[in-house]
């Protein structure tokens, strides 16, 4: 492909996938050969961050190029803003067909639409400027479908297909589901992609959003994949002696640990367990799960690329891959994704550009974000972006090129108000706005500021497990001070700035950013 041809884009995300889970990352136990092989014909970047959780603000923040103090889309259902600009539009305006396979779980403005528009009952729409070919929602309705017609017979409740045939276990374990490695979601999608890939015409650029579910829970996979990794095996988890000393952190923390439900996670017979009550052996078997989960993702990112090489269109394709948040499975006596804590925010992304074989291999070290990957894809492809966008592209990167001046932290958000039920407010004594954090991180320190709770400082050089909240340590004030100015400073920076560089003047307005 010519240096000035416009490419085409395979974006795929994988939904609740840490950053340390992968091969290229080094990982002691879990093996992902076909991401590798990705990693290696690509840049791997090793310090990438989320900029929110759960799933609607971390993509609305990765879509748009915006930090959640921008875009507020806070929880799962708040509506993203119309006003904002997006990956899929931009590249729809360089003449791509956007087209989903999956998810994007953004909620429509309910400004432009009517009351009766059954898009404002889901949080599970459409991002504006993709085409669906296939949609899935937590229905999981295309892939029951497809699952009845080759020939399941489908239970009253179709979920039990993730059961195993003796039923719910108690605690965790790795009894398979009803189901084969070939017939998975991520197959089923990954089916879906190379058939429309295979209609694609030649020298027509096109742009193709894969957004699997895996390894999100349910934390159950078929064989091989739930047999691969030893329980056994594995780092032991960063945590505290014991719930209680975890929970003594901080009251956000113990909240979590109060109310993380079992059900959130696995198919057991008491889905009102807390996570927190697991024994060793549960979290570990868990966790094994999850690393097989990865390792059907990894199969399924191999078919992929070898579609893309069957059809000729892989040096074609810039490939982006990433996630929209990580998970916590098992560190701090839970699993999800919340809070503050790295496990959380820590994420893949490798990036194919084929037109700059020259950064091939590179393993990027510097502080990247997840508002980076649409600034990115813009410049990839030749797009215009409208409006403001809080990442910076990685194009320097790929093209092995030095990049001065890049950010030496990662930031990013979580809001926990409970809008429907309020429990959180309840539980924790605050208003609706006061629910809510704010996070610096740079190579040493972490800050976590909270908007209605106490702040924590964590060194990350002595206590990588986040464990000793240093904030009212009286040796690390300078520190914290520091940390705090630097985080007012990056929100002083990037707060909205849409028209913050116009000014009106007698010849008219005047846009120092034009």
């Amino acid at each position: 492909m010519g240096q000035s041809m416009i490419p085409n884009v395979l974006f795929i995300t994988a939904d609740q996938w840490r950053g340390d889970c992968l091969g290229a990352a080094g990982h002691p136990a879990l093996r992902t050969p076909a991401i590798d092989r990705l990693a290696a014909q690509g840049v791997f970047f090793a310090r990438h961050y989320a900029q929110a959780a759960p799933c609607s603000p971390g993509r609305a923040s990765l879509y748009t190029g915006l930090y959640q103090m921008n875009h507020r889309v806070l929880r799962n259902g708040t509506p993203l803003d119309a006003r904002h600009d997006n990956v899929a539009l931009a590249l729809r305006r360089q003449g791509y067909e956007p087209t989903l396979f999956g998810y994007t779980d953004q909620a429509v403005d309910p400004r432009t639409t009517t009351p009766d528009d059954p898009r404002l009952r889901t949080y599970e729409g459409v991002l504006p400027g993709f085409a669906a070919k296939i949609q899935m929602t937590e229905e999981n309705g295309p892939w029951f479908d497809w699952m009845a017609a080759r020939g399941h017979r489908l239970p009253e409740d179709p979920w039990a297909l993730f059961w195993p045939p003796e039923g719910r276990p108690k605690l965790p374990s790795t009894a398979p589901p009803r189901f084969s490695q070939d017939e998975t979601d991520t197959a089923f999608l990954t089916d879906a992609f190379i058939d429309w890939l295979s209609e694609q015409r030649k020298g027509a650029p096109w742009c193709a959003h894969l957004s699997f579910l895996h390894p999100h829970p349910p934390f159950v996979v078929p064989p091989p994949f739930n047999t691969l990794y030893d329980p056994a095996d594995g780092p032991a988890f960063r945590r505290a002696a014991d719930v209680a000393v975890e929970a003594a952190q901080h009251p956000y923390l113990a909240y979590w640990l109060d109310q993380a439900k079992t059900a959130s996670f696995c198919f057991l017979e008491d889905g009102d367990g807390l996570v927190a009550d697991w024994p060793e052996e549960a979290f570990r078997t868990v966790r094994a799960t999850y690393w097989g989960m990865i390792s059907e993702v990894d199969r399924q990112i191999g078919r992929l690329t070898a579609a893309l090489e069957a059809t000729g269109a892989w040096d074609d394709t810039v490939i982006v891959l990433t996630s929209d948040h990580g998970e916590m499975m098992g560190d701090h006596w839970t699993l999800g994704k919340f809070g503050y804590f790295d496990q959380a925010y820590h994420i893949p992304l490798i990036v194919r550009d084929p037109r700059h074989p020259q950064g091939f291999g590179a393993r990027v070290t510097d502080f990247t974000e997840a508002v980076d990957v649409m600034p990115t894809l813009v410049e990839a492809t030749g797009a215009c972006r409208e409006g403001p966008a809080d990442g910076h592209s990685l194009m320097p990167f790929l093209r092995g090129e030095p990049v001065p001046g890049w950010r030496k932290e990662a930031h990013w958000e979580f809001d926990f108000r409970d809008v429907a039920g309020g429990g959180a407010q309840a539980a924790l004594g605050l208003d609706l706005d006061d629910c809510s954090l704010a996070v610096i991180r740079d190579a040493r320190f972490k800050y976590v500021h909270f908007a209605g709770l106490p702040s924590l400082l964590f060194d990350l050089q002595k206590d990588p497990g986040e464990l000793h909240n240093l904030a009212e340590d009286a040796g690390y004030q300078g520190q914290r001070l520091a940390m705090a100015e630097k985080l007012l400073a990056w929100r002083s920076r990037y707060l909205d700035r849409r028209l913050t560089g116009i000014a009106l003047t007698a010849d008219g307005p005047l846009d120092a950013r034009a």
